[in-house]
């Protein structure tokens, strides 16, 4: 290891904050590591090959290694070298040979170059024999950046979108503009694209109100990916919690990100982040060494009690972050208000969240990380969304998660998709589904929007794959097709991907509107996947994490008239959804409240028009009324909103139905809104007598409304 004679002075500077602050006159450092002897701070040159100079922290208060550089300057690069005992059988990994990212970062520069000096014990030795290597890895390091926060917001104000109000696109960085030839070559692929007017036009005339990203911390591509020819495309493997992506920035600056944030905002949309606070990039016990392993591995890590040279690994990512420890809770509660207060992001989506809800025990809604998340004056008031599992035991925690929370609703996507392919026994489930999952969601004061209603993500198959392939297509991964699941509960409709058959086109089309308008117009919170609004496909992979390439990216020129057509009936979905309260309750329904005739808030039928029984649940069909007159719904300014009265018909036989409509007191009629298997209606005068007959295609559905309003 080369050494450095230092030519800075180096003052004691404070503990706090952690990581690298500049004050105007120069920079503060602050490194927490429990267990390290002494830590030295390596400066580099503009380019990042060459270090200039390297002093030791000189200070130690409450387990933070901290010192002030007073020719310290936003741009300059740096890492740590931290020494301490090379111990692995007692949880220490220290090795001063590995240059390591500070975990709190807020800019990186420059790519990580695999080599095998970037592990910490000596990879060409017997795989468990984890004896100390000497290699030095800086050269092949990316270097961290002391950045200005400077930002003129101007007058930027968070949305402060309701709930109730909320629509969801989730959308990839690279993968939403890479192939949008309307924005310059150079922006495609980025953050700073994603705040360009034609980007931002489409959300707007979508009706969108938050955009949420995957992942854009800046993560890690696994050397095996790149020997492969692949890349950790939806980046859940987190190098650093503060510093931007640096492949996702046109200009390399973190101010891009908040350009970005701050146009969406103008234009009324929210941004929210899918965070990976469950594990890191370092890997199992055979991972690099680049940044908390090198810093205080015992700290940052749950390990095997008695054993811990290996790692507690409750997300199948090799190992699992200590958020027990209260440095590392801190790490996590210190990211997430950055983001807040600095980035201006409005909410979180949580990857593996019963991870960060775990204790040594297990998984506890009221555990540390949840209690201070709840108690915190910044965090308490932006979008919370927990995708409520992880793989470890008890890691299925659907419905759990603390007031205030919302959770990604996995039984809303199978149930409704195994309904509308057909499935019986599905209609009692789908009926509780697309109420709001009151039984899984109703305690602790909860609302109806803490369903996150999907049927797809980017996990797994896209919304035309649903309705176009029955098994994966994953060979393209480079796993002989072995990896991805099984369980997709979709429906070729007869042939296998793409097909030239105008039924089966047909067939598909109508499906993908049954999926959209069962999505839009159900209770609870509507997430749409990017692309799902224009027939976006993967091919059949549905388990495109390692494509970066048209696999996964949107394609905006090639759009056929069949996708513009459901780019337009999704855009009428969100419109419905937006002007007519009664899709969107924040109270659950049971038929609790009612209106002045009388008439329940939410209220089943079967399709002769009779009042749901034992058979009715039996079938596939079935016919939903919302009463929007019954119990005024209350906005968050305390307005009082009424609505009209909606019947939604649903058919999920194969053959055409006849539907009674019911009798409803007050009602002396119904028009039709919406029809999934017309979808060229825009509106229907014509009204439909209760008591009378309505005929409703093969797998299809139908809006009605009555007649007092329908205008709608």
């Amino acid at each position: 290891m080369t050494r450095i004679q230092s030519k800075s002075p180096i003052w004691p500077g404070r503990p706090y904050p952690l990581g690298a602050t500049w004050d105007g006159g120069g920079v503060n450092f602050a490194l927490f590591s429990a267990n390290a002897h002494h830590v030295e701070l390596c400066q580099y040159d503009r380019g990042g090959t060459r270090e200039i100079d390297r002093v030791i922290l000189p200070e130690y208060t409450d387990g933070v290694w901290h010192g002030y550089l007073p020719t310290g300057r936003p741009g300059m690069l740096y890492g740590y070298r931290v020494h301490g005992p090379y111990e692995p059988e007692r949880g220490h990994r220290f090795n001063p040979h590995k240059l390591l990212i500070d975990p709190y970062a807020k800019a990186l520069s420059g790519p990580l170059r695999w080599s095998d000096a970037h592990f910490g014990y000596r990879l060409n030795a017997p795989r468990e024999d984890l004896g100390f290597d000497r290699r030095d890895n800086a050269r092949g390091m990316p270097k961290c950046r002391v950045v200005d926060d400077a930002f003129t917001w101007g007058d930027d104000r968070p949305p402060d979108t309701p709930w109730d109000r909320t629509v969801i696109y989730e959308a990839h960085v690279r993968g939403f503009t890479q192939l949008n030839t309307r924005l310059p070559a150079a922006l495609r692929g980025t953050i700073a694209g994603l705040g360009m007017p034609t980007v931002i036009d489409h959300l707007v005339r979508l009706g969108i109100t938050a955009l949420e990203l995957l992942p854009v911390h800046a993560f890690l591509q696994d050397r095996m990916f790149l020997e492969r020819g692949l890349s950790n495309y939806w980046g859940y493997n987190t190098m650093c919690y503060f510093a931007p992506e640096i492949g996702y920035l046109a200009t390399g600056l973190p101010s891009e990100f908040k350009t970005m944030v701050r146009a969406l905002h103008a234009a009324g949309i929210e941004v929210i982040l899918d965070v990976v606070y469950n594990h890191t990039c370092e890997g199992n016990h055979l991972g690099p060494t680049l940044s908390f392993r090198g810093i205080d591995n015992a700290s940052y890590y749950r390990l095997v009690p008695g054993n811990e040279r290996y790692y507690i690994d409750e997300t199948g990512c090799g190992n699992t972050l200590n958020l027990s420890h209260p440095r590392v809770n801190q790490m996590v509660l210190d990211s997430l208000r950055y983001w807040v207060t600095e980035m201006h992001v409005d909410g979180f989506r949580f990857d593996l969240a019963a991870t960060v809800g775990r204790e040594p025990y297990g998984f506890d809604p009221n555990g540390g990380f949840m209690d201070a998340i709840q108690q915190d004056p910044v965090l308490q008031k932006v979008k919370l969304i927990a995708e409520p599992w992880d793989v470890g035991p008890g890691g299925y925690q659907l419905g759990n998660f603390p007031s205030g929370w919302a959770e990604w609703n996995d039984r809303y996507r199978d149930c409704v998709r195994a309904f509308w392919r057909g499935d019986g026994g599905t209609l009692g489930e789908f009926a509780g589904r697309i109420s709001g999952s009151s039984d899984l969601f109703e305690r602790r004061g909860r609302r109806s929007w803490a369903s996150v209603n999907f049927v797809a993500s980017h996990d797994g198959f896209t919304l035309n794959d649903t309705v176009s392939y029955n098994d994966r297509h994953n060979l393209a991964n480079g796993e002989n097709n072995a990896d991805g699941h099984d369980h997709n509960l979709s429906d070729n409709h007869g042939v296998e991907g793409p097909t030239t058959d105008p039924a089966i086109i047909a067939a598909r089309e109508r499906q993908k509107r049954n999926f959209l308008a069962t999505l839009l117009l159900s209770q609870g919170t509507p997430m749409l996947l990017a692309g799902d609004e224009m027939g976006r496909t993967q091919q059949g992979n549905n388990n495109a994490y390692c494509q970066d390439n048209e696999i996964s990216w949107i394609d905006w020129d090639g759009r056929s008239e069949l996708d513009r057509d459901l780019l337009a009936f999704t855009r009428r979905l969100v419109r419905l959804r937006r002007d007519h309260p009664v899709f969107r309750r924040p109270r659950f329904l049971h038929g609790t409240y009612s209106s002045a005739e009388g008439v329940p808030d939410i209220a089943w039928f079967g399709a002769d028009g009779k009042p749901a029984r034992g058979e009715t649940w039996g079938s596939r069909r079935v016919i939903m009324m919302l009463n929007g007159r019954a119990g005024p719904y209350m906005t968050a300014e305390g307005k009082a909103e009424t609505d009209g009265v909606f019947l939604l018909l649903f058919n999920a036989e194969r053959t055409p139905a006849l539907f009674v409509l019911p009798a409803v007191p007050g009602v002396l009629g119904w028009c039709r809104v919406l029809d999934t298997a017309a979808p060229e209606l825009r509106s229907d005068s014509r009204v439909h007598l209760p008591g009378r007959s309505l005929r409703i295609g093969e797998r299809s559905m139908i809006l009605l409304r009555d007649n007092r309003g329908a205008s709608a």
